[in-house]
């Protein structure tokens, strides 16, 4: 079937009648400016956070936490999954841990990183990488069990004896394409609790939202919001090239 003419310009009609209806809500005066400002304002919002730092600093403050607390969560969930992928005696071991731990929310860990780090970026790390974590886990866990064993048994055969060298050079090159696809996921769950973690007052974006918020002031609220998507976005967009450039063996 022929596309229609207009078919790839529908992405940008659908985000230009969103801001549309968004400019037309508050400004008709069905929902009140204050509580939802239209995104004519927001230029003028980002330019005075642009201007006074404050944008430049939370942005960095958060992509600190983010950053670190990320690296933590994804080498520690594919660790976890991998050795419990691998020995049925530690995934036998674990199981119940697993159960029990899984459920809680990033947010249940919050008392206990203030009492263990105290408010400090430390405290937004941990939170960070328990969200992380579980994502990445489960993906490497479930990614590591689909491995073809007798994929293992051959590379044994043509040399690669060790356990070490198996695990570098077949199980984790043949999983690799699931463990990404947890680490891809694992982006956006830490950036939902870069929020979380910041906002008890760790410098950050989510922190600079909540001090926006206790004024009233939706605008820069907005603004804070539109630059997390963006640097998701971003990111995103960036691994989705290096995962490309990862599997491209499978090409």
């Amino acid at each position: 079937m022929k596309a229609h003419p207009l078919a790839a310009f529908l992405p940008l009609i659908g985000l230009v009648a969103f801001f549309g209806l968004w400019e037309a809500v508050p400004l008709l005066g069905l929902v009140n400016p204050a509580f939802l400002p239209p995104p004519s304002v927001l230029p003028a919002a980002f330019l005075r956070e642009l201007s006074s730092g404050q944008w430049a600093a939370a942005i960095g403050g958060s992509l600190g936490h983010y950053v670190l607390g990320l690296s933590i969560g994804v080498a520690l969930g594919i660790a976890a999954g991998t050795v419990t992928g691998l020995l049925r005696t530690a995934e036998g071991l674990t199981a119940w841990v697993v159960r029990v731990l899984r459920p809680v929310p990033g947010l249940a860990w919050v008392p206990f990183a203030i009492i263990w780090f105290g408010v400090n970026p430390s405290a937004a790390v941990f939170i960070i990488a328990i969200g992380v974590f579980w994502i990445v886990y489960f993906a490497a866990h479930g990614a590591i069990r689909g491995v073809d064993r007798d994929l293992i048994e051959l590379a044994a055969a043509f040399g690669f004896r060790s356990a070490p060298e198996r695990l570098i050079k077949v199980v984790w090159p043949a999983a690799m394409p699931g463990i990404l696809v947890g680490v891809r996921t694992a982006l956006g769950q830490a950036w939902m609790a870069v929020v979380a973690a910041e906002i008890f007052g760790v410098p950050g974006l989510g922190q600079r939202m909540m001090q926006a918020s206790t004024l009233l002031a939706t605008d820069i609220v907005v603004v804070y919001m539109l630059t997390m998507a963006l640097l998701y976005g971003l990111i995103d967009a960036a691994f989705t090239f290096l995962q490309g450039r990862i599997l491209q063996w499978r090409a």
